[in-house]
């Protein structure tokens, strides 16, 4: 067996030493709680500062988890979780309610890596809807779980239910009554315009996308509606090979355009970037067609695109170049 000689072996330890490390992969996370939100004019500084602090939480949380080495998973659960427990946002307590006054929840989260999914809709007594749609995910078989049989397996994995009356707030009631007391559809499509969803991207030290998204839909909605955000494709994609995506804005467009998956083919199969395929299909094929809304979406390299053809959306973005942007109205950083 040859052996290197003393000098052979120097020369090696010293190649080693002088290689440079290898470059830790950057880290990114985006959120957003809700599309078309309240017009400029009706925003008091007080409930701004609110919807920021809100924002600020949620985004900070999720990054940490990002920045201690966690998985983009769980940054996004974690931020989303936040955020469905901030009554001032449309998820978790607080949610908007149906022609019943009651909360029916939607949520979904995937994993870009599997890619794996799962998701859960019209649930009435889940704390933290995206919880359960990562259980979905983690300890059943299926990507979907609705109603009653969601529940039903929210009670086998251990999940404590809450009483319906924990999502209502007196806001949340308030609206209801003033859609309910409207004449025509113009009036009752401005009632619930200010309705948004939640939702969080992010990419992880190991390259890994995630997705989350959760929301109580429309107020006033038909007591079984479902929207886009639990639906995989349409408010809710992730995959290494593209990018990761969750949206807000009136559901039924997003449901029947695939916008998430849509925003996720034109980068993988045309190769555009990240930005020009969010553009081409929230600003030309989805206001083609007469929907209102937005999306965050990212990729692998940590690129973030957070745009929208409404008034505007709430939204944050924060990353390890050192980024860390909060915003409402389209003169807000992006």
């Amino acid at each position: 067996m040859s052996r290197l000689n003393p000098l052979a072996l120097l020369c090696v330890s010293l190649l080693a030493a002088a290689a440079p490390a290898a470059s830790p992969h950057p880290i990114a996370i985006a959120i957003h709680a809700g599309a078309g939100v309240i017009e400029p004019a009706r925003m008091t500084s007080e409930r701004e500062a609110s919807y920021r602090s809100g924002l600020a939480a949620a985004l900070d949380a999720g990054y940490a988890v990002l920045e201690r080495g966690g998985t983009s998973l769980d940054a996004v659960q974690t931020a989303v979780r936040i955020m469905e427990d901030d009554p001032q946002f449309n998820a978790g307590r607080g949610a908007v309610l149906n022609h019943e006054g009651d909360a029916e929840l939607d949520a979904a989260i995937m994993d870009g890596s599997g890619p794996r999914a799962g998701a859960v809709a019209a649930v009435r007594h889940v704390k933290n809807p995206i919880d359960l749609a990562r259980l979905v995910m983690d300890k059943s078989p299926h990507v979907l779980l609705v109603a009653d049989g969601a529940e039903d397996f929210a009670l086998e994995q251990g999940v404590v239910l809450v009483p319906r009356s924990y999502f209502r707030t007196p806001q949340r009631l308030h609206e209801l009554e003033e859609a309910r007391r409207a004449e025509n559809e113009r009036a009752r499509a401005a009632a619930v315009s200010a309705s948004g969803t939640v939702g969080a991207v992010a990419v992880d030290r190991a390259g890994n996308i995630a997705a989350a998204t959760s929301t109580g839909g429309l107020t006033n909605k038909h007591v079984g509606r479902v929207g886009d955000s639990p639906l995989i494709g349409a408010g809710t994609y992730a995959n290494n090979e593209s990018c990761a995506v969750s949206g807000t804005g009136q559901g039924e467009y997003y449901i029947r355009q695939l916008v998430a998956y849509d925003i996720c083919a034109l980068v993988h199969y045309r190769h555009l970037t990240l930005a020009q395929a969010v553009h081409q299909v929230i600003h030309e094929k989805l206001r083609r067609t007469g929907g209102e809304g937005g999306v965050i979406a990212l990729d692998p390299a940590g690129n973030v695109a957070m745009d929208f053809n409404s008034i505007g959306m709430f939204r944050g973005a924060r990353d390890s170049a050192g980024k860390r942007a909060i915003g409402m109205y389209r003169e807000d950083a992006k």
